[in-house]
This record gives C-alpha cells, sequence and structure tokens, in this order.
C-alpha cells in the first residue's frame, strides 16, 4: 500500500528556514520522479518543486532561490530545504510522484511574526 508522510513543518518567523522531509512506501521509489506541492486556504494546490529519477529539479518562481528540494534513494525520502520564508508560504505541503499517488496527510507550514 502506498503511503505518504510528511514532516517537519512548523511556525516560523518571515526569513526563517524550515526543512521538509517526506519518506515514501509501497513505491519504488527510485524509479519515481517527486515532487513537493502546497495548497494555501481557499487556493488549488500547486507544485513547488520537483526532483527527477536521476536528480535535475524545477522550480515554481515563486520559490526560485529560496527553496531546494533532493531525495535520498536509500532512505526512501524527499527534502525541502525552505530559505527566506515569506508570509505567502504559508500553506499545507505534500509530497507525491509526478505520476501521482494517494496523498498523504501533508505538514503545516506557517510563517508570521
Amino acid at each position: 500500500q502506498v503511503q505518504l508522510v510528511e514532516s517537519g513543518g512548523g511556525l516560523v518567523q518571515p526569513g526563517g528556514s524550515l526543512r521538509l522531509s517526506c519518506v515514501a512506501s509501497g513505491i519504488i521509489f527510485s524509479m519515481n520522479s517527486m515532487g513537493w506541492y502546497r495548497q494555501a486556504p481557499g487556493k488549488q494546490r500547486e507544485l513547488v518543486a520537483s526532483i527527477t529519477t536521476g536528480g535535475r529539479t524545477n522550480y515554481a518562481d515563486s520559490v526560485l532561490g529560496r527553496f531546494a528540494i533532493s531525495r535520498d534513494n536509500a532512505r526512501k525520502t524527499v527534502y525541502l530545504q525552505m530559505n527566506s520564508l515569506k508570509a505567502d508560504d504559508t500553506a499545507v505541503y505534500y509530497c507525491n510522484t509526478l505520476a501521482g499517488v494517494r496523498w498523504g496527510l501533508g505538514t503545516q507550514v506557517t510563517v508570521s511574526s
């Protein structure tokens, strides 16, 4: 059974940093391109960063230069390092394969002073 478990969210002040983690099970992790998505209140879920099986990364314009996605195939884990956080980054963050499997519960990120 596919399971994605996100962690690492929390409350942080503007300009601060967080590192999110997502552990995957039930999939052949190394063969899947992975993405980090977020959904803010009243908005659609959006893809903010992705990483291919070969390690190629891509970012939404809104996070380019501030966020970094990485993966550890041995740990079946994808990470999202978030720096210079802004209030607009407040959302629930999810990981998923780019092909799309069942969503996890996500992890809440709140950026506020």
